[in-house]
């Protein structure tokens, strides 16, 4: 038996994934991780973490370790807008700053969270280390521009996973990494630009949680690395 880690777990799709986990159980231990410490239901256990923060995401990889080895690993954090910060329409919208923000975010984050955490997922057998991707993030399936950082953040964290996926395979060769593309869930991150309610791939919390979590079931070793979609289909590089 392993633990499980949500990173994000006071988010829509966060939140989600720590009660599906906690419903299918099969897991000691959720670590549900969050700038808020929120509360989820049993066997989960609420910590703090800020991504941006080194110190703060190595203090909770130190204490996740005490419940033994991780065999989940879920970043569902991540930032599309807030104070000052919109997604680009044009380049003369462009901010270093909100740029940097959203990299902190968004890239370097999942990174941090690969970098302590990983260490704690065990060599043999099967282990998953998952973050949250998007589709805007893909470089090949770019038609629409705009969206310069956000579709940055998200194309560099997938080239981490990618790079993350070639280093774990030398230790730990049945384990996967990917990235997860949910569609448009009705949550605070893309309230601003989602379409209506029963527009195709658009979804609530818990049924993103839920084709996110089949999704990685069905995920191989040969597949690590990759990023797909809700339905299991990969997004272009």
């Amino acid at each position: 038996m392993t633990s499980a880690v949500v990173v994000g777990a006071s988010g829509g799709i966060g939140r989600a994934l720590v009660r599906r986990l906690a419903e299918r159980g099969g897991a000691d231990a959720i670590f549900a991780l969050s700038r808020s410490e929120a509360e989820g239901p049993s066997p989960s256990v609420p910590g703090r973490i800020d991504v941006t923060d080194e110190e703060s995401v190595r203090a909770a990889a130190e204490r996740v370790a005490r419940g033994g080895p991780v065999g989940l690993i879920l970043v569902a954090s991540g930032q599309l807008h807030g104070a000052g910060l919109a997604p680009e329409k044009a380049l003369r919208a462009l901010d270093p700053a909100a740029m940097a923000h959203l990299f902190a975010a968004n890239t370097i984050g999942p990174a941090l969270v690969a970098k302590h955490f990983v260490p704690l997922m065990p060599r043999a057998g099967r282990s998953v280390f998952a973050a949250l991707s998007a589709r805007v993030g893909s470089i090949g399936d770019n038609r629409l521009g705009g969206w310069y950082s956000y579709r940055a953040s998200k194309a560099a964290l997938n080239q981490i996973l990618r790079t993350l996926a070639v280093e774990v395979r030398r230790t730990h060769p049945e384990a996967i990494v990917a990235g997860l593309h949910p569609g448009t869930v009705r949550t605070a991150l893309s309230h601003p630009f989602r379409p209506d309610a029963d527009a195709p791939g658009t979804f609530t919390p818990d049924e993103a949680a839920g084709h996110l979590l089949t999704v990685l079931d069905g995920l191989t070793p040969a597949e690590s690395g990759g990023v797909f979609a809700w339905d299991g289909r990969p997004v272009p590089p």
